[in-house]
C-alpha cells in the first residue's frame, strides 16, 4: 500500500505548496525537495510493481513497508507545519501582534521542521543505498517464479474431468443449455458465467460442455484455459487444435493468418468454444479478433467464465452464479462427508446423528454457501471416523479450510482475485477489513472514509474534469463489486449502490492480507487485553469496548469504534472493584435505600464522568495525527461534555459523533481549529448547541448538523464552497441565503422551519434559492409541521436536476407538476395529509420510477390514476392511507409497473379493475390488510380475475 501512501503524501504536500506557499517561508525549498524525492520513489515503486510482489520476496516487503512509513511521516510533518504556522502568518492586525509575541517559538518550530525534513530525505537516501546493496534494483528483470508456474499448472482445467458431487445447479444447467442450443436464442453469440472464486463457474461450464444436447447440437467443441497469463496466439492455436481439423497447420501461420483462419472456421461451422477463466478486458479484446462474436450469421457460440462482471458484460447474455442456500449447502456437504458411511453409524457412540448436528453448524457458520468451502470441509471430515475428531475440526475450522489442498485451497483461490487488483484498488479492499463480520457497510460513508484517508487523492479529482473525488471513489467501489469481491445488499431508486457486504471467506482473506501489510489492528475479544504490545500501526478498529489508554502508539491515523462508547457493564466492573459491598445494589438497580441514594448514586455518576473524560483526554493528547475518528456504536453515555481538546486534532478529515450522548450539550468552539475536516457528523442525541465556527472549515464536503440544533447566533455556512451533503438545514439556525453559495451541493435535507421571506426580499419569484445545479436528492421533514405551499413550490423549482424527493411535512396539496424536476425518479410522501389526490400531478412526471405514499400522506377517500400517466413507473407502494376507500386505475395507466404493495389501507374496498390491463406486473404484495380484502384478492375471490396474470401474489400479516 506504499503507492497509495505516496500518492496521498504527494497530493497533500502539493496542495500546501500551491495554496499556502507564502506560509512556508523558511522551509519551502526543503518541502519542494521532499516532494520531488517522493515522486521519484513513487515512479520507481510503480516500475517495479513492488506492491503486488511483496509475497515473492521478504526484501520487497520490508522495502515497501519502509517507503509507506516515510510517506506518512512526510505528509504529517508538512501538514502540521502549515496548519500551525499558516494562521499566525495571515496579515490582520491581531495575528501580526500575536506573531511578534511568538517569534521565538515560531523560530524554534521552523528549525525543528527543517531538521525533520532533512532527516526524512536522509532516510530516503539510506533506503536507496540499501536497494542497491541488497539487489532489489534488479527486480524488474526477475522472471516469473517457479512457484507461480506450478500454481498455474495445478489450476489447469480439463473438460473431461467433471466432479461427481453436483448440487444446486439444475436450473442453471437447463437455462444455459437452452441459451446455447435453442434456435430462438441464436442471437446470443457470446454467453458469460460470472461469480466470485469458488462458486463453481468452471464446474458449471464443464457440465454444459459435456451435456448430451450440447454435444448433439455442435459438430465441433473446444475447451481452452485462459488464466491470468493470457497469450493470444496460444489461445487461438489451442482452439483450432481442439476443433480437431486435420487440415489446419497452425505452426507456419502468422498471427493475422491464424486469427483469420479461426474466425472463418467458427463463422461457417457449428462450434462451441469454452474460454475458461478470463481475467481482464484487455485479454478479451486481444483474443477477440479470432472469434466472430459480433457476426449475426455465425454458426458458432462462445461460452466464457470470469470473476469480473466487466468482462462478462462483453457477452450477449450474462449468467450470474450465487451462493448455495442452506438446503443445497447441506446436501452437498452430506454427499462428500458421509460418502463412505453406512446407516449403522447412527447407532454408534460416535454416530452420524451427532456428526450431522456438528456438520450443520460448521456449514452454516463458516462456509456461507460457497461450494468450494463446503467441498473442502466435507473432504476433511470424510476421513475423520470419530466424533471427537470432528469436534477438533470444529474448534479450528478456518485453519483447516485455509490449509486446503494445493492451489484449490480457499485462500489460494480467493487470493487470485486479490493478486489481480490494480494498485489503486488494493488499499480500498484492505480498508474493508476493519468492519465486523456480516456488517452491512453504508456505501456513502465508506466513500467518505476512503477520501478522508487519502486513498482517493485530490490529484485524481482534478485530473478528471468534472469528476470529483467521491465519484472516483464510487467507481472504485463499483469495480470491487464487479470483480465479485463485494456483494451489493441494497440499491437506491437511481440504482446507485446503497449498502454492501463481504462474504465471510472473502473477509477472512481481507483480514489475512491486512495483517500481512500491517494495514490495521482490530480490537476484538481475543486481543483486547494485549493492546500495549502492538507495534507501530496506523489504524485501529474496535469491535469491543477497551480502555483506550492501553494503546501506546502515537502514530495512529484512524480510530473507528463499532462498540458502545462506555457500556454499563464496564461501569459495573469498576464499581465492584472500588465498592465491593454495593455489588448487590448495582445488580438490581432499583434500591431506594436512602444511604444508597445519597452516597452511591453520586459516586457512580462521578466515576462515570471521570472515566469517560479520561478516554477523551487520552485520545486528544496522544493521537494528534488522527485523520479519522468515527463512532459507529450508537446510543450510550459519552461523558459530561465533548472536551475542548478536540481542537488539538488538527489533521482530522473525518469526525463522526453520531449517536453519542452528553450531559452538557454545548459543543466546544475549538472545533473551529479543525480546518482540514471534510466530513463532520454532529448528529448526537438530544438538543445540541453548536458554536458558530463551522465557517472556518472551508474544506468541508459533508456536513450533518444535529436534528435539534440550537445556536446563540445563526450558523454561517456561506464559506463552504466544496459542500456536497448538508443535513438538518433549517432557517431557524442557519442563513437561508447561504444555499445560493453552495454550488457543489448534491444532497440536501431540510428540517422545518424553512421560511424564505427573510432572505428573498431582494429576489423575484423566479429567482432560485439553491445555487447548485448538481443537487440530486432533497428531503424536507419535521413530521407534524406544515410548510407553506409557495415556499415548497419555489424550493422545488430551484432543484432543476433532482432525482430523489422525500417529503415528510404537512402541506395542503402538491405544487403543480411543472415545479418538479423532469429528472425525478423517486418520490416518497409521508405524513403530508394532502387534501387533494396527488396522482393527477405525480402521474405527469415523465421519469418517475418509484413512488411511495406512506402514513397519512393522503387524507382523501378516492384516488385515481389516469390513462397515459406514470409511463415509466416500476414500483408503487400504498401504505397507511387510512381514509382511502376507492382506487381507480384507467386502462393505459402505469404500463410499465412491475411491483405493487398495499399495506395498512384498512378501508380500501377492492382492487382497481384497471390492474388487469397491466401485463408487466410481476409482484403484488398485500400486507396487514383485513381478511375480507385478502379473500377477494386470493384465488377464487371476486377480485382475483384482475390479477390472475401476476406471477407472484404475497399475503403477509392479514387479520
Amino acid at each position: 500500500m506504499a503507492s497509495s501512501a505516496l500518492s496521498s503524501a504527494i497530493s497533500t504536500i502539493g496542495n500546501v505548496l500551491t495554496e499556502e506557499a507564502k506560509f512556508l517561508w523558511g522551509v519551502e525549498e526543503q518541502v519542494e525537495r521532499l516532494q520531488t524525492e517522493l515522486r521519484w520513489m513513487k515512479s520507481f515503486l510503480s516500475l517495479k510493481d513492488a506492491d503486488a510482489r511483496q509475497g515473492e520476496d521478504e526484501r520487497i516487503q520490508m522495502w515497501v513497508s519502509e517507503i509507506k512509513e516515510l510517506a506518512y511521516d512526510a505528509e504529517d510533518l508538512v501538514e502540521a507545519f502549515a496548519l500551525r504556522i499558516g494562521p499566525k502568518r495571515k496579515g490582520d492586525f491581531w495575528n501580526v501582534t500575536k506573531r511578534w509575541a511568538c517569534i521565538p517559538k515560531e523560530g524554534w518550530l521552523l528549525h525543528k521542521t527543517r531538521s525533520k525534513i532533512e532527516s526524512i530525505i536522509a532516510r530516503i537516501a539510506d533506503l536507496t543505498r540499501r536497494l542497491q546493496t541488497y539487489g532489489i534494483r534488479e527486480l524488474r528483470d526477475a522472471q516469473t517464479s517457479s512457484s507461480s508456474n506450478l500454481r498455474r499448472e495445478l489450476r489447469w482445467t480439463y473438460p473431461h474431468v467433471v466432479e461427481d458431487n453436483i448440487v444446486g445447479l439444475s436450473n442453471e444447467i437447463v437455462k444455459l443449455v437452452s441459451i446455447l442450443v435453442d434456435h430462438d436464442n441464436d442471437h446470443y453469440k457470446v454467453v458469460s458465467i460470472c461469480g466470485m472464486g469458488g462458486l463453481g463457474k468452471t464446474t458449471l461450464a464443464k457440465i454444459v460442455y459435456n451435456h448430451n444436447q450440447v454435444r448433439g447440437n455442435f459438430t465441433h467443441l473446444a475447451w481452452v484455459y485462459v488464466s491470468q497469463q493470457c497469450q493470444k496466439r496460444k489461445v487461438w492455436e489451442d482452439v483450432l487444435l481442439g476443433l480437431n481439423d486435420p487440415l489446419i497447420d497452425v505452426r507456419k501461420m502468422s498471427d493475422e493468418e491464424l486469427a483469420g483462419k479461426l474466425f472463418n472456421f467458427l463463422k461457417d461451422t457449428e462450434c462451441l468454444v469454452i474460454l475458461d477463466d478470463i481475467w481482464s478486458i484487455e485479454d478479451w479484446e486481444v483474443i477477440r479478433p479470432g472469434f466472430p462474436a459480433s457476426e449475426p450469421q455465425s454458426k458458432s457460440k462462445i461460452l466464457i467464465t470470469s470473476r469480473k462482471k466487466q468482462i462478462a458484460l462483453r457477452g450477449d447474455y450474462v449468467h450470474g452464479l450465487e451462493c448455495l442456500n442452506q438446503k443445497d449447502s447441506w446436501e452437498l456437504f452430506q454427499k462428500i462427508a458421509f460418502k463412505n458411511r453406512n446407516s449403522a453409524d447412527h447407532n454408534t457412540a460416535d454416530g452420524r446423528k451427532e456428526k450431522e448436528e456438528l456438520g450443520k453448524k460448521m456449514v452454516e457458520q463458516y462456509c456461507a454457501g460457497l461450494p468450494l468451502a463446503i467441498i473442502l470441509l466435507g473432504g476433511i471430515l470424510a476421513s475423520k471416523e470419530l466424533f471427537n475428531e470432528w469436534q477438533r475440526v470444529y474448534e479450528n475450522v478456518m485453519l483447516y479450510l485455509k490449509r486446503g489442498k494445493g492451489p484449490q485451497g480457499i485462500e489460494e483461490v480467493l487470493a487470485l482475485s486479490y493478486d489481480d487488483l490494480p494498485s489503486y484498488l488494493r488499499p480500498c479492499f484492505l480498508y474493508l477489513s476493519q468492519y465486523p463480520e456480516d456488517y452491512e457497510i453504508d456505501a456513502q460513508r465508506l466513500i467518505q472514509l476512503w477520501v478522508a484517508e487519502g486513498i482517493v487523492s485530490s490529484k485524481q479529482e482534478h485530473g478528471n474534469g468534472d469528476e470529483i473525488m467521491e465519484d472516483v471513489a464510487e467507481g472504485y467501489l463499483i469495480e470491487l463489486v464487479e470483480r465479485c469481491m463485494l456483494q451489493v445488499r441494497e440499491r437506491d431508486a437511481t440504482l446507485k449502490i446503497k449498502t454492501v457486504q463481504m462474504h465471510d471467506l472473502m473477509r477472512d482473506l481481507c483480514l489475512s492480507k491486512a495483517k500481512q501489510e500491517n494495514f490495521l489492528f482490530i480490537v476484538d475479544q481475543k486481543n483486547a487485553c494485549s493492546l500495549s504490545t502492538i507495534g507501530k500501526v496506523r489504524r485501529v478498529s474496535a469491535h469491543v469496548f477497551f480502555w483506550i489508554q492501553r494503546i501506546k502508539c502515537p502514530s495512529i491515523r484512524s480510530l473507528l469504534f463499532f462498540n458502545m462508547f462506555f457500556p454499563h457493564e464496564e461501569l459495573d466492573k469498576v464499581m465492584i472493584q472500588v465498592v465491593p459491598d454495593c455489588t448487590r445494589n448495582l445488580e438490581h438497580r432499583c434500591c431506594w435505600d436512602p444511604l444508597f441514594l445519597i452516597f452511591f448514586i453520586p459516586l457512580i455518576t462521578c466515576m462515570q464522568l471521570s472515566k469517560t473524560r479520561g478516554i477523551w483526554t487520552y485520545i486528544f493528547k496522544n493521537f494528534k495525527l488522527l485523520r479519522v475518528l468515527d463512532f459507529e456504536g450508537r446510543g450510550d453515555f459519552s461523558g459530561y461534555k465533548l472536551p475542548s481538546g478536540i481542537g488539538n486534532l488538527i489533521h482530522l478529515r473525518f469526525l463522526s459523533l453520531r449517536g453519542l450522548k452528553f450531559k452538557w450539550s454545548h459543543l466546544p468552539s475549538s472545533l473551529g481549529n479543525l480546518r482540514c475536516l471534510q466530513t463532520l457528523d454532529l448528529r448526537v442525541d438530544g438538543t445540541v448547541h453548536v458554536p458558530n465556527v463551522i465557517w472556518r472549515m472551508e474544506q468541508l464536503r459533508h456536513l450533518y448538523l444535529p436534528e435539534e440544533c440550537k445556536c446563540r447566533r445563526k450558523l454561517k455556512l456561506g464559506t463552504l464552497k466544496n459542500l456536497q451533503t448538508l443535513a438538518n438545514f433549517s432557517t431557524k439556525s442557519c442563513y437561508g441565503e447561504d444555499l445560493l453559495k453552495m454550488t457543489n451541493l448534491r444532497e440536501l435535507k431540510i428540517r422545518l422551519p424553512f421560511n424564505i421571506e427573510d432572505f428573498m426580499e431582494d429576489f423575484g419569484e423566479n429567482t432560485p434559492i439553491i445555487g447548485s445545479k448538481r443537487l440530486q436528492s432533497i428531503t424536507i421533514f419535521n413530521h407534524g409541521e406544515r410548510i407553506d405551499l409557495r415556499h415548497l413550490a419555489h424550493l422545488l423549482s430551484s432543484c432543476v436536476n433532482t432525482c430523489k424527493l422525500n417529503l415528510e411535512v404537512e402541506v395542503s396539496k402538491l405544487p403543480e407538476y411543472h415545479h418538479f424536476s423532469l429528472n425525478i425518479a423517486y418520490i416518497c410522501l409521508s405524513g403530508c395529509k394532502l387534501d387533494e389526490d396527488p396522482m393527477s400531478t405525480l402521474g405527469k412526471l415523465p421519469n418517475l420510477k418509484i413512488l411511495e405514499l406512506n402514513y397519512e400522506s393522503f387524507k382523501g377517500k378516492k384516488m385515481g390514476c389516469l390513462a397515459q400517466h406514470f409511463l415509466k413507473l416500476d414500483s408503487l407502494s400504498l401504505s397507511g392511507l387510512h381514509s382511502l376507500e376507492e382506487w381507480k386505475v384507467e386502462k393505459g395507466a402505469m404500463p410499465a409497473l412491475c411491483h405493487l404493495k398495499i399495506q395498512n389501507c384498512f378501508h380500501l374496498k377492492m382492487l382497481p379493475d384497471g390492474l388487469r390491463f397491466i401485463t408487466t406486473l410481476q409482484e403484488l404484495r398485500i400486507v396487514s390488510m383485513p381478511n375480507a380484502f385478502k379473500d377477494k384478492v386470493a384465488e377464487g375471490g371476486e377480485d382475483f380475475y384482475k390479477v390472475r396474470h401476476v406471477p407472484s401474489i404475497i399475503f403477509q400479516k392479514c387479520f
